[in-house]
């Protein structure tokens, strides 16, 4: 099969092949958008005009590719028809002519195409559909359990610092310049991600970061994009059911894809798997290791100080290895640090000036990633999106070396999810707080009575003590209560939902933003 991924000796590059330069939504020949794929034609002609494609059976009009995918639950080869009669004349196909329920009343006129992987073909198509945008933009791609996040807009701040304009794709959504758009995945489909990535292009982006999921590799939606730089923070058994990973195996598999189409690997030293990773990939250009723990790693961290005052929180740390200097970040959190030294690697190999990477890193900010939201000489309250126990945990651990008087979380957890979580959560919060505010997230389809039960139990069996928490079914009135009642130097953290702008209760989405309410009783307190 061919891709447009090609593999030489030293890995893989960007193929040499003739840019698509026509502009979105332009009429092009089928073949064209074809090329970088193999296929047959089983009816008709691939040299018919098309417009754009689609794998949605209600978007079909004339014009439209219409692509058959076998899902899950769904195999879209049972709408063919129904695109027909909507005017859509080329179909793309994973089946034979005698495995389509179709007749030649059905067919008509249509142009049919095989192929042997939809998913990938679907990511060439739309690679071509909006003209290879991946091939006109330095690419950072970015995997792990958790971090992705955080890492990604560190790498905006500190390539738009040093005068790079540059777009993020992932769970907070796309950032495009100032403007912020939504996504329902951490890493969308092929379609969503070319469509983003010329974007990009027309706004002026030299680089484009983007969080790469499991689950967006499982599904092919990266098939096709070389990433100049590859980033891998870390693993931890997550994402393991029915509808995500197998198992663990699973999980670090296709963890590893990231690393089979980037030029540069850069790697958590501190993590045990990072060399299954590149075990598992194909990645044999450069490599750079990075850590808070090994003096051996290409960059590593050490002398950190921990700071929280009216006028920064944060960390200060030293840097040595091929980049010696002090930083300090304006975020909490020795996991940051290791997150950091991955933004760090990469603009040393891009030689970006250090003084405006680390001015960049004073002041950098991520909505709802340990985000100190209020802060005075007497508490201060972070929102964070910790909502399960391994980054519960992460966070408790790290705000316990600000030596707060007292370290209260807020906190619930998400109806129709594993209840592993809640009780997780539940045994973290008595282990890890010194006072616990049980309260509600995204209650969905349960009672969420049910759910901060199931927490309180977690909580009590680890033996949390009855005077150690209280339950408050109110959102809103769990965060005044924390801040009503904060003792000198205690530190709030309100956790779960972090960036996410809504409560969703019974089916229903009301607004709601963590940042906004404390800001709001903040006032309302007269603080």
């Amino acid at each position: 099969m061919m891709f447009f991924l090609r593999q030489s000796d030293s890995g893989y590059v960007k193929s040499g092949l003739r840019v698509c330069i026509q502009k979105r939504g332009a009429m092009a020949k089928l073949k064209e958008w074809l090329k970088e794929t193999e296929y047959r034609i089983l009816k008709g002609t691939d040299e018919c005009e098309v417009t754009d494609i689609i794998y949605d059976s209600r978007k079909a009009c004339p014009g439209t590719v219409f692509l058959c995918m076998r899902g899950s639950t769904v195999d879209s080869h049972d709408f063919i028809k129904e695109v027909a009669a909507k005017g859509c004349r080329s179909i793309i196909v994973e089946k034979e002519l005698n495995e389509l329920d179709l007749d030649e009343t059905a067919t008509g006129d249509l142009n049919i195409i095989r192929t042997e992987n939809a998913r990938v073909t679907l990511a060439m198509v739309c690679a071509a559909r909006f003209g290879y945008p991946a091939s006109k933009l330095s690419i950072i791609g970015i995997t792990g359990t958790k971090g992705k996040t955080s890492c990604s807009y560190m790498f905006r701040a500190v390539l738009e610092a040093c005068g790079h304009k540059t777009g993020v794709i992932g769970t907070n959504g796309v950032m495009i310049g100032d403007r912020h758009f939504e996504t329902k995945n951490t890493t969308p489909d092929s379609y969503e991600i070319n469509r983003w990535l010329s974007l990009m292009l027309e706004a002026g982006c030299e680089y484009a970061v983007m969080e790469c999921s499991s689950q967006g590799f499982k599904m092919d939606r990266t098939a096709g994009i070389v990433f100049d730089y590859g980033v891998f923070l870390n693993i931890s058994p997550d994402h393991i059911g029915p509808l995500e990973h197998a198992d663990f195996d699973e999980y670090l598999y296709y963890k590893s894809f990231l690393f089979r189409q980037c030029r540069t690997a850069v790697l958590n030293a501190d993590d045990e798997h990072s060399e299954d990773i590149l075990k598992l990939s194909e990645c044999r250009e450069k490599k750079y290791r990075f850590s808070i723990k090994n003096r051996d790693a290409d960059i590593y961290a050490h002398d950190m100080v921990f700071r929280t005052d009216s006028e920064f929180a944060g960390t200060e740390f030293s840097v040595s290895g091929l980049v010696r200097d002090r930083f300090r970040l304006a975020i909490p959190g020795v996991y940051n640090v290791s997150n950091v030294l991955a933004v760090i690697t990469v603009a040393y190999d891009l030689g970006l000036p250090l003084e405006r990477v680390k001015e960049a890193l004073v002041s950098v900010h991520i909505d709802g990633r340990s985000e100190v939201v209020y802060r005075s000489d007497s508490f201060t309250v972070i929102v964070d999106y910790a909502h399960n126990e391994i980054s519960m945990v992460n966070l408790m651990d790290t705000l316990r070396h600000y030596e707060p008087k007292r370290l209260v979380v807020v906190f619930g957890c998400g109806g129709n999810r594993s209840k592993d979580r809640r009780t997780g959560m539940g045994r973290t919060a008595a282990s890890c707080a010194d006072f616990s505010i049980i309260t509600a997230d995204n209650s969905r389809f349960e009672r969420t009575e049910d759910i901060m039960s199931d927490i309180e139990k977690a909580f009590l069996e680890a033996g949390g003590r009855n005077d150690a928490y209280i339950k408050i079914a109110d959102r809103r009135e769990a965060i005044r209560y924390a801040m009503k009642n904060a003792a000198q130097g205690d530190i709030i953290a309100v956790i779960g939902k972090g960036h996410e702008d809504y409560q969703e209760e019974n089916g229903v989405r009301h607004h709601f933003l963590d940042r906004e309410e404390i800001l709001k009783i903040k006032d309302e307190l007269g603080l």
